[in-house]
């Protein structure tokens, strides 16, 4: 793109690799440099934790307030109701509201951590949709806002038709969800002077929908902005591991995983994480992502430890790199290993290694442990574990012992 923006937040998404499109970059740059402007991207209460995949949009919001801007962190509670059905093959399951207020108070603790919320012209606002999606009348909302939308134009968007390509069934209640989040940028508009939405390209229909409704309504100039969808260098959608979501919240993911799962990224992928991850000044990036051989290495600690002091504290960060290095270099247990603690009556006479493995979360079901324990994937306080009919008693966890699954991840189990 031969466009050279002059406010700093355009700039730092184009230099850090967050652009993937917007919709009028002059337009907007020329906003952002006239003074501070609000801007938001919505979260669908879906589960109780943010995680890895949430992360770069999380890292936009937080560009947006360090170069002087307010960002808005709009909660679905409204929208959630309904579920988006942007590139799903399925509906989502239908989630009470006692499950939503729930998600969303555990959604809201990452927040903190990378947005400052106070009552100065940058801070952070939090905003339920719900506020004011929950009072809508049916036929008011009808007549006033769903005149503006063509059926047409919704199905042409690229996350309906391939819904309806693949003839898997979109229902009434999934379609009506581009007009709600529509209707979210006009609110937002409406009553905070919310003049642009981000989100991941997925979301592009969904945002020119609002744009093109809050024109409309209001007659109002608004943008949006996307950013690309991440994927590792291997093809792998960013955000998943082989132990599934890579979780934000530390009572879901320990704070030494959460470091594990940055410092396993591959050599590829370690510059562009530099840059949309930390904070690092890019030249330091680039310098870091051209290491050679086992100098890699260092980067991707490097990697680790800024990201797990953004969200857990660089006391948490020094902690995960003292017990890997405990672990890997001198075959020690580590004190900060993820542990399994049971109870005397949990282990009774004693309990399988199968089902000792499965509950420290090294594998998800008995099938996956022995294919572990037979493909030679397994070891038992550093050696192999070849025995998948192995008991483990008392007597055996006397001292705890250290469970291994491949070369990086393990886990301490002890008796209570």
């Amino acid at each position: 793109m031969t466009y050279h923006p002059k406010s700093d937040f355009i700039a730092t998404m184009i230099e850090r690799g967050f652009l993937a499109d917007c919709t009028d970059y002059q337009g907007l740059d020329e906003a952002l440099i006239s003074g501070v402007q609000t801007a938001y991207i919505g979260y669908d209460a879906t589960a109780q934790s943010l995680h890895v995949g949430h992360l770069m949009n999380i890292m936009v919001l937080r560009w947006l307030q360090k170069t002087g801007h307010k960002p808005i962190t709009l909660m679905g509670g409204g929208t959630t109701k309904v579920g988006d059905p942007s590139f799903r093959s399925d509906e989502r399951p239908l989630l009470g509201p006692e499950q939503i207020d729930a998600n969303i108070a555990g959604m809201k603790q990452v927040f903190s951590k990378y947005l400052s919320y106070d009552d100065s012209d940058t801070g952070a606002l939090m905003l339920n949709n719900a506020e004011w999606l929950d009072g809508l009348n049916y036929l008011d909302f009808l007549r006033d806002i769903g005149r503006h939308f063509s059926v047409n134009r919704m199905l042409s968007f690229e996350s309906v038709k391939s819904r309806l390509d693949r003839e898997q069934s979109l229902s009434f209640l999934e379609f009506n969800y581009m007009i709600l989040q529509a209707y979210d940028f006009l609110e937002l508009n409406r009553r905070y002077g919310c003049v642009l939405q981000m989100g991941g390209s997925d979301q592009w229909g969904n945002i020119v929908n609002g744009i093109d409704l809050t024109r409309r309504v209001l007659d109002h100039e608004i943008y949006g902005l996307t950013t690309p969808l991440l994927t590792t260098s291997d093809g792998r959608k960013m955000g998943k591991s082989q132990g599934g979501a890579v979780w934000l919240n530390g009572d879901m993911l320990s704070s030494y995983e959460f470091w594990q799962f940055w410092r396993n990224t591959t050599d590829a992928d370690v510059g562009r994480f530099l840059k949309i991850f930390t904070e690092l000044p890019v030249d330091e990036c680039d310098r870091l992502a051209a290491l050679q051989g086992s100098e890699i290495n260092e980067a991707k600690i490097r990697l680790a430890n800024e990201v797990t002091t953004l969200l857990h504290g660089a006391e948490a960060a020094a902690k995960a790199e003292a017990t890997a290095r405990e672990v890997f270099e001198k075959g020690g247990v580590g004190g900060d290993l993820p542990t399994l603690t049971l109870s005397a009556d949990e282990l009774g006479d004693g309990m399988s290694i199968v089902q000792v493995i499965v509950k420290s979360g090294l594998a998800k079901s008995g099938k996956e442990a022995k294919r572990l324990i037979a493909e030679n994937g397994a070891k038992l306080d550093d050696a192999p574990l070849t025995d998948a009919g192995l008991m483990i008693d008392a007597v055996a966890l006397a001292s705890p012992i250290k469970l291994s699954a491949g070369k990086k991840r393990h886990a301490l189990v002890q008796l209570g």
